[in-house]
This record gives C-alpha cells, structure tokens and sequence, in this order.
C-alpha cells in the first residue's frame, strides 16, 4: 500500500503480523481483503449488491462468430480442465472485483502454444510481490510461509513450471489514488453505513432473542456475605428475569425485614430513529456502490415498476456493466490472439434487463444499436431477428 509522507512512497505498512519483504501488504496487517469478505457476510444489502453486479458483468453468456472461429466458440464453453465455461470464470472475477476492487486470473499454456486455461484466483489467497511483476498465492496469509507459497508472473510475462507449463497472472484492479499495489473497492466511503446496516440488524435480532422483553434495574433485597455470593444471586436472578441475551441491570441492596426486590422498566422512545437510521444507511451503501435501488431489490415493497427498473439498468448498463465487461475481456481477447492466433473481435457479452425491454421480433441489430452496442444493418448475423438467437443464448450459458 502507499502511504503519504513517508522517504519511500510505495512503503507497506503493516502490524508485523506476517513478517516477510517478498510481497506488498495488503491492508495494515496484510487482512483486508479477509475484513472485506466478513463485511459482506454481514451486511444484507452490501452482500446482496455485490452479487447483484457479479451478474449483471458476467452477463448471460458470450456470443461469437461460430461458424467462423470454432475454435473461438469451443474456448467461451470450455475455457480450463475443469469444465468451466468462460461466464462461470469471469463471473468469480468479477465478483472478485465487486468485492475486494481486485481479481485474479490465471493463465496456463504450454511452449507450443497449443492449447490455452483460464483459472479464477480467490483473491484472497494472492498478493503483490516486491518486485511487482509477481503474484504470490499462499492458502493462509495470517501464517506465511515461504515454503508453501506459488509465484506466478504478471501478465504479459510468462514463466515455465515445474510441469512444463507456461503460466502467468491477470491482476484486474481498481484504480485509486495513493495505492499502487492494489485496487481499491468503488464503495470505499461506505465501509461505515455497511456497519451500521449490519448493527441495526443485530439490534433486531437482539430483541428477538429477548423475547422483546423491556430493559430495566432489577432491585434486589439480599444481603451477601461475600463477592462469591453476590455473583451467584446476580446468575441466579439474570437467569430468572433477563432472558438471553437480556438487558437488565441488577442492583443488589441490603435486605430488610420486608422484601421490596422490584423491576424498574426503562422504556425506549428511539425505535423510530434506529428504523430511519437503518433506512439510510441502506440507501447510502447503494450511493456508495454507483449502484441503482431498483437493481439491488428495495423498492419492490412499493409495486413492481417494470418501467423504473429498465430505466435504471439501461443506465447501469452504460455507466457500468459495459465499461466492466471490456476491461475483463480486453486481456483475454490479447491473449487468444497472441497464444491461439485467434480474433477475437466478435466475441460479445449477452447483456438482458430483469425484466423484458426487446421483443423476440426484433433483429440483433437494432437491439444492439438500442444496448448501444456497434451495430451493421447489412451483417447477415445481425439480420436474426431475437427469438432466433435465445435458444443459442442458453446453450452458451450452460
């Protein structure tokens, strides 16, 4: 990470949990991006967000020139040894990307250049090398060992393994300032109203768990003969009167002839504030997302509008879908060409609304010219008219 002020700019900083001088930092003490995926473990709109673009970036799958680069098509259903489709593996990239503002992938050939893998990279599992022109990937960075760690080259360079392979490393980041290592995520300014959805969310789940009971001083009458004695009657009492996980406070006074051991109820006049502060909180995480309301599912309380929600993917499709696509494309379309000798131009995402905006009648052209998309009226392929083309679509997603 860079920091300002500092002899060196590029200086990591760090808690010396892991001590080591091969790799960058990633976070004070090199577990952001672990802090980052608790976060959006916790946070329901913050999570759900999050998937939410994965999706839309990965789109519904890819379409290409099949019948005039088969090769090109064989690669977008089958891109590694594992059967993975090339939508399945930018999906986890761009989920990567969403969450953390980095992903990672890997790229395996061999000298001869006959065959060419992609493999998706937990982004968690990777960090930057001193040199910057490596990956390192270890299983727990809270435990480093430089025995166990992988050195991967970044692309475009190439190195040989162990097995004989070529393999290298596309390091996808979002750009910020002062930090060179590593991207940073575009909801940066929203780490604290995440944490604010996730403990308004709690607080609720707190007064379930106490059967919505009234908070209060329960007065005791007792009289204790030592500190022991006193702990056991608050155990006792607390089990008796708080409930779990409770919200009383106990008050152990010196007995008297008669008992006046009372509760005293503290009543709570904020439920409306916890509930507006939950409200915004929500509304600024999606603010901080450069993200849409209707696309991350919070306006549909009010009716479904059909109208609204196109509305406001066609601007997320222009504003960020598309600009997303390309960069995660734009590595691959260079190293199909540079590896299989393949061109790559036709090779295009297969962007849907939720919901239906195109009738099936309408030719490939023009609902390209309405995604804003190049189009050519006199291209044969561009001529099918939607409905001819869906079922090649689902095929392609499979």
């Amino acid at each position: 990470m860079a920091v300002a002020g500092r002899t060196d700019p590029y200086l990591t900083i760090g808690s010396h949990r892991v001590e080591s001088d091969r790799f960058w930092r990633w976070g004070d003490d090199n577990l952001f991006p672990e802090a980052l995926a608790l976060m959006a473990r916790r946070s329901t709109t913050h999570r759900r967000i999050i998937n939410d673009k994965a999706d839309y970036i990965s789109g519904k799958g890819f379409t290409c020139d099949e019948a005039q680069q088969p090769r090109l098509a064989a690669f977008v259903r089958r891109v590694n040894g594992r059967g993975e489709s090339l939508r399945q593996v930018l999906n986890k990239a761009a989920f990567d990307k969403s969450l953390f503002g980095n992903a990672f992938l890997e790229v395996v050939t061999d000298a001869g250049r006959t065959f060419l893998s992609l493999y998706h990279q937990d982004a968690t599992r990777c960090r930057v090398a001193r040199d910057s022109q490596h990956i390192l990937l270890h299983h727990d960075w809270r435990a480093f060992n430089p025995n166990e760690a992988r050195t991967l080259p970044l692309y475009p360079l190439f190195e040989e393994q162990e097995d004989g392979s070529l393999r290298s490393a596309i390091h996808y980041k979002d750009y910020e300032p002062m930090f060179e290592h590593y991207g940073v995520p575009t909801y940066i300014a929203g780490f604290g109203v995440s944490a604010i959805a996730y403990k308004t969310d709690r607080w609720n789940i707190s007064r379930l768990d106490n059967s919505f009971q009234l908070s209060g001083v329960m007065m005791l009458d007792s009289t204790v003969d030592s500190e022991a004695e006193a702990d056991r009657i608050v155990r006792l009492a607390e089990r008796k009167f708080a409930g779990n996980p409770g919200q009383v406070m106990f008050v152990i006074r010196e007995g008297s002839e008669s008992d006046h051991s009372r509760f005293i109820p503290i009543a709570s006049q904020n439920e409306g504030d916890w509930q507006a502060l939950h409200e915004q909180a929500v509304g600024d995480i999606v603010v901080a997302h450069s993200w849409f309301r209707t696309l991350s599912g919070l306006d549909y309380a009010s009716g479904f509008n059909a109208e609204r929600i196109l509305h406001e993917y066609e601007v997320a499709l222009n504003t960020v879908i598309l600009a997303e696509q390309a960069e995660l494309l734009e590595p691959i379309r260079g190293l199909l060409k540079t590896v299989l000798g393949i061109d790559a131009s036709s090779l295009q995402t297969v962007n849907r609304p939720p919901t239906r905006s195109k009738p099936i009648y309408m030719k490939v052209w023009e609902a390209r010219k309405a995604d804003g998309l190049d189009y050519d009226p006199e291209d044969p392929k561009q001529q099918q008219f939607l409905s001819e083309i869906t079922k090649y679509n689902i095929r392609s997603i499979e």
